[in-house]
Formats: structure tokens, sequence, C-alpha cells
């Protein structure tokens, strides 16, 4: 894929808008998104832009209203409802008059612009000067940020200046329901349109300099709260006026605003949701305000600088030499950590909450190309997001039970609040290997951790009950030597779907059977009541375990001995290839030009799958298997998924295709930037932009944890000159910074620490402890 000359300006720590560019506006309000992990704000301007009616929008993570799936035909054990994330009320509204002329960058002429989002302090800035159709010539300054210390709150500042007239100026600033909607699409990867008779507005507040709404979503039983407050600054006195109708709340302040005298309005914003009716009122939401007010912008500015600069202290990767890929990475980082749920409760969209795409699901995505970020950097976050799949446990076993699965659980392939919303069974339910990814994130997790709480009280749950599938989708198949085979699955690659013995599927679910055999051995001989207590409470039988582990034993993974690779599943071979030579440009992605089963008929994958578990077990197999196995199917993969580029870059990288490896990392550095996909202006892609931290850390730093022990790599791709990273460790904190002679390993604090450089052993024995080592030949890597 060819690199796009990028349109918003590069810098290594802002994103900058130097223009206005309207054919963009509804890509860049998805650039510019805010989002604090519970609130997300898209980057529309408080005004609006009338051609552009369905860019704004506002999510609360884990908020959604649910329906049922209409089905032509359905059948027994079909998914039975969708939940899809909400847009919630506009409380960033706000409407600006000159003597009955409305600010719009739809009319008038725009002087001068500029829009910068500053990642290091988490603040998006806009200011422009606009002179309207009769001639008044107005400055603005405005900005924006979601709070990262208050969960519920977010804060805008304006300032403008009349420059060349006196004139009576209304600002008008709402709270507003009554947000278009997604359009209906034929693209599985959009949002679909809200039932609005679904949210009815219970109340309504506008006294003071208050506002406020309450909604009731029938479906899912969520009460949403939406309130403003606000704070206006001016040489002259100014009245009040309210606005109410059936699904906005308006105030009018009207003052005389006088030539080169700034306005100042400050305007906070709060959003509750809960399934208590009785825990949201409109007095508390004024109270809240009232109390969060007593900050100026400043001040949580001021905050919002001190919890980024926490951020990137211990999660900046800085590339040196490239601003263009430095930006990139800044830009997929950021994004991920104002996007990720915190508490336990929540979990991360595959659009974040940026935008409606994928109605606000959480996929695997979180726990096999987000997770590791977070587990390195982050680590009490990504406990949160296993403790959501705890959570939602009970929601996975009667899913089991829906599918004749008499013990254990299966987590839903996309959800929202624990229930499977996936309407096609083929390219959903059937990716069983779902329970074996989140084992993998448990073992992941533990392992960097050594967080023995968790596993005693919430992983060794996730993952035995997990396992415990397996033996009942699986069967020990005669035909192949009793070795344990699993039938009528779909494994990660979406365009091959519903076959038996998917490699990925049968690699992934082994290494769950044995994980599950670990962790109960373990529990039994580290924590007995807590043993006792799980298998009391599961009805886990004393003879289980020993069957997890001949599963594990005899499982069957498929090999070709004349290609020297492994078939993605049975029957992939024996279908003829994909006729790429003769397929248009824009035929691509195929799932939106073809039908399923032309696509599911050949052999053509939409993104890794044998490859992926070649990477996720790289301990199993040889450098050489890898090669072998890359050259086979990369050139049958469209990379149609997000997903895909960033485990071809590891892999080439490991193989010694260091020129495709850079061209991989070069597009999941800027996927969303420079909207490879066509499709960022539904929000951002979350999995690729933590497949921009795989690239790094585990692609050209060569990181691969075996054992207790990390082991590195590092190479130094053409077009950088170096690269610098942090890593937490169980109780250390590892700094690596490479360059084209050496890497130097500096232990930053905590306990000492081996590592493995290229093979060689190297210990850092104390804080502030530097060890320098000179880069290998990459042929050498990982054995």
């Amino acid at each position: 894929m060819q690199q796009q000359q990028p349109k918003l300006q590069v810098h290594p720590w802002e994103l900058v808008e130097p223009e206005f560019q309207p054919q963009d506006y509804n890509l860049n309000a998805t650039l510019f998104a805010l989002g604090n992990g519970f609130i997300g704000l898209r980057g529309a301007f408080e005004e609006g832009y009338e051609p552009e009616p369905f860019a704004d929008g506002c999510y609360l993570n884990g908020v959604y209203a649910s329906e049922p799936i209409t089905y032509g035909e359905s059948a027994y054990g079909y998914a039975k409802n969708n939940q899809r994330m909400l847009s919630v009320p506009n409380g960033k509204a706000l409407q600006i008059w000159l003597d009955g002329e409305r600010f719009s960058l739809a009319e008038g002429t725009l002087l001068d612009y500029e829009r910068r989002l500053d990642m290091a302090s988490g603040l998006l800035h806009r200011k422009l000067r606009w002179r309207s159709p009769q001639g008044k010539t107005l400055e603005l300054h405005s900005r924006r940020l979601v709070s990262l210390t208050e969960k519920h709150l977010y804060a805008l500042d304006f300032r403008l200046i009349p420059l060349d007239f006196d004139a009576e100026v209304r600002l008008v600033s709402s709270v507003d329901a009554g947000l278009a909607q997604a359009e209906k699409s034929d693209d599985p990867r959009l949002a679909s349109p809200i039932d609005s008779s679904d949210i009815q507005l219970q109340k309504t507040l506008a006294e003071g300099d208050s506002l406020a709404l309450i909604q009731k979503v029938h479906s899912s039983g969520f009460t949403l709260g939406t309130g403003a407050l606000h704070r206006v600054e001016c040489a002259s006195d100014c009245t009040r006026r309210y606005f109410v109708d059936d699904c906005r709340v308006s105030v009018e302040y009207r003052l005389a605003a006088q030539r080169g005298k700034p306005i100042q309005l400050t305007k906070y914003v709060a959003h509750f949701a809960s399934r208590d009716e009785s825990a949201i009122s409109t007095t508390q939401l004024s109270d809240y305000l009232e109390r969060c007010s007593g900050k100026h912008f400043e001040d949580y500015a001021a905050l919002q600088r001190r919890a980024l600069d926490e951020f990137w202290a211990g999660s900046d990767l800085e590339l040196r030499g490239n601003d263009t890929l430095q930006q990139g990475m800044r830009f997929n980082l950021f994004h991920l950590f104002q996007s990720l749920g915190r508490g336990g409760r929540t979990n991360i969209a595959a659009k974040g909450l940026s935008g409606d795409g994928y109605e606000g699901h959480y996929f695997w995505d979180t726990e096999i190309y987000i997770l590791p970020f977070f587990l390195y950097t982050q680590p009490q976050l990504a406990r949160g997001l296993l403790e959501y799949r705890h959570s939602i446990l009970d929601a996975a076993r009667s899913r089991a039970r829906e599918l004749a699965v008499k013990k254990g659980a299966l987590f839903p392939w996309r959800t929202i609040g624990g229930e499977e919303c996936s309407a096609y069974y083929p390219a959903g339910t059937a990716q069983f290997h779902i329970n074996a990814d989140i084992a993998y994130a448990v073992r992941q997790y533990c392992s960097v951790t050594g967080d023995t709480d968790f596993l005693r009280d919430k992983g060794a749950e996730i993952v035995i009950e997990g396992a415990r599938l397996w033996l009942e989708i699986g069967h020990y198949n005669p035909r192949r030597n009793n070795q344990f085979c699993i039938n009528e699955v779909t494994g990660p690659d979406e365009y091959t779907a519903l076959v038996d013995n998917n490699f990925y599927t049968n690699l992934m679910a082994r290494a769950h059977l044995y994980y599950a055999c670990e962790v109960y051995e373990w529990l039994q001989a580290q924590a007995p009541q807590a043993a006792a207590a799980l298998a009391q409470r599961i009805g886990l039988d004393a003879d289980e375990p020993a069957a997890w582990r001949r599963a594990a034993d005899a499982m069957y993974l498929p090999q070709d001995e004349t290609l020297g690779i492994y078939p993605q599943d049975d029957s992939f071979l024996g279908k003829p290839e994909w006729d790429f030579e003769n397929t248009p440009a824009d035929h691509y992605p195929l799932l939106l030009n073809y039908h399923p089963l032309v696509i599911y008929r050949h052999q053509v994958c939409k993104q890794a799958d044998v490859i992926l578990g070649l990477f996720l077990q790289s301990p199993e197999f040889t450098v050489e298997q890898k090669r072998r196995n890359f050259d086979y199917y990369e050139p049958r993969t469209t990379h149609d998924s997000t997903l895909s580029a960033c485990i071809h870059s590891i892999i080439a990288n490991e193989v010694g295709y260091h020129e495709k490896a850079l061209s991989y990392f070069q597009q999941v550095a800027r996927m969303d930037l420079d909207n490879l996909h066509n499709n960022t202006q539904h929000g951002i892609h979350t999995a690729c932009m933590g497949g921009t931290w795989l690239c790094l850390v585990q692609g050209f730093a060569g990181m691969r944890l075996h054992g207790d022990t990390l082991h590195f790599n590092p190479t130094i791709p053409d077009g950088l000159q170096g690269y610098r990273f942090r890593l937490q460790f169980r109780e250390s904190i590892l700094e690596l910074d490479a360059d084209r002679e050496s890497t130097r390993y500096t232990l930053v604090s905590g306990a000492p620490l081996t590592l493995r450089h290229a093979g060689e052993s190297l210990l850092l024995s104390q804080p502030g402890q530097s060890l320098t080592a000179q880069q290998a030949n990459m042929q050498e890597a990982l054995v």
C-alpha cells in the first residue's frame, strides 16, 4: 500500500490542521476526538457544520441500547439481541450570533484558521478569524479537554473578540439530545440507526447558569444524565433567556459586545449513566457541576498535563529520525489511552470512543492486539480489561449452554454488556478461539506482573471455565489416529469460515488446555481453599484436569509435508487460489463486493491466521518454519482487516524480510492518520493502534517472553536512526535505547533484572545501571 502525503501537518507531539479542510470534516472529527475511558467526544465543531450533519457524537463506554436482531430465517441458538453504543446528548453545542448573523464556517469568509491537538497536554485548540456576510470580523479561540481526573466531566473554553464592530452578541448554549443518527448501510463495519422511541426524555432543568437533561433508555435500562454549567466574563452586562423543547435545553446569553473587548465563556459538561433510576437527578448534576466549576479551565488543563506526563513517562515510544512515524506512534498510543475503559466493568471498543463503527462493540482485538501495550506500560489498566471478562462470565456460561456446551463458558465474539451480539455466526460465534485468546492474555498478565491475587480470585476461573469448552466441542478422531480435532470453527481469517481443524484455533486451544492444568495445579498447591471453592462453585469434577491434558497432548495440528507449511485448516489447500490479477482495485475490501460463499471457496485470507499463531506461540517454531509459512500465506492475504499488517510486519522482521517489515509498519503507524482503509471517519482502529506498539517492541526490538525472562534482538529499520521505550516487568522498569550499532539497557527502578540480548544473558543488578550490547545478525534471533 503506497504511503500518502499527510493532509495534517507532521509534528512529533501534535496534530495540526493548518487550514479548514471541509472535505475531511468527518474524518477530522475522528482524528481530533478526545476521551477519558468513559466519555468519548468527537472533534466536531461546537457550532456544528451544516454540510456534515452526521459528524458529531459523544459516547459513554459501556452504555448502550438493545434491540432484538431481526432474521429473515432464524434458527435455534442464534444471537438474540444487538447492543449499540449510544450517542448521548451533545453538551458542547454553542451558537454565536452577531446582530442576527449566525457564526458558521459554511457561510462568510474564513480569514485565518488553525486546529491543533496537543498530545502532550491533552487539549484541543482552535483559533480563527472569520468575516460575516455583512462584514463583521470575529476572532475566536477555543480549547477543549475531556478530564482524565474527573471521570464524568469535560470542559470547553471560548474567547471571542469583535475585531471591527460593536454589536449585540447572543451566545446560545445547549444540551441537545436531537443528534442526527447513523444512516442505514450494507457495510457491516458501520453502525445502524438507533430507534429514537427507545429513549425517553424524563426531566429537564434550565435555571441560573445550569442546564440538564435526564433520559431513560428503555431497552437496556440505563438512565442518562447530561448537564452543563456556564461562566461568562465580558465588559458589559448580559441577560439570560431559556429554551426547552422535546430534545434540548438551552440558555441564551445576550450582551452588548464592544470592539476589541474579549468575551470569555467557560462551559463545564457532565455525563452520568446508571441502571439505578434514583442515582441520577438534575440536582445531582447541578451539584456536581457546581463543585467542578470551582476550578478554572486552567486548573483542569494543569491536571490534564500532569496525568499525561505520568502516562508518557512510562508509555512513550521515541522514534529518532522520522517525525512522520513518530507522530503516528504517539497519536495511536494517545488514542488507546483515552479509549480504554477503567475499573473492570468496561473494555475498549474496536473504534474506541471516537465513532460508532462496529456499534461500539468489544472484540478479541483487546486481548491480542491492545492489552500487551498496557500490560508492559500500565499494568493496572491491563488488569481492568481482564476483570471485565470475569464480570461477564455468567453471560458466557449462558451462551455456552445455548450451544449445547454443558460445562464451561463461551465468551461472546462481539458485545458490550456480555451478551453475544454477532448476527452472522459463521464469522462470529464460530470464532471459538476467543476463549483461548482471553486465556492467553491472562497468562501473559500473570507472567509479566506476578499478580497471584488476580489469578487466584478471578483469572483461574476465566481460564478454567473457558478451557472446559474444548472438551465439549472437540473429539478424538479415529480417522486421524485418534488425535483431538475441533470441527466447524472459524479462525482469525474471516474469509475462511466453518472449517475443520483451523490451525490457529487448535494451536491456541492446546496452549489453553495446558495452561488450565497448570493454573489448577497451582491453585491446589498455593490456595487450596480457593481451589475447593472454585470447584464447588462451577461443578468441576476431579478428573477434568487430566482430560484437558490428554486432549492437549493429542491435539491435531495440520501439516503439509510437501509444502513444508501448516495448512490453515483441513480444506484450505484444496481450494482454488483467488484471482488477484483480475480483481479490480475498487473491489477491495472483498467483503463489500463478493458474497461470502464466493470468498469462502477460495484460498484468500483477510488477515493473519497461521502467521498470527506462529507469532503468539513463537518458541514452538523455528525461524525457517515461520519463513516458509510467511512465504505461502502473505501473497494470499488481502489485509482487508487492519489487524493484519502489524503481525506480518513482526514476522517479516523476524525472518529477515526487513523491507516488508518496514512497509507494513508504515501502514500500521499511520493507518488512521492517512485513512488508509477509507473508513476512519467512522472511528479509529484501536487494534491496529495497539499493533503499532507490537511492531516496534515485539517486531523491530524482537521482544519475546520465554518463561520468566525477557528476550530481545533489536534491529533498526531503514528511515529510523533508533528508538527508545520503557517496559514494566514484575517489580522493575526497564529502558531500552537502540541505534544501529548497539542497544543500551537501563534498570530505571525496581528489583534486579536478568534479560537476554540476542541470546546473551545480561544482569542489571541495581537501579540506574546500564549495560550496552552490540546489535546481532537478525538471523540469530529468537532461538
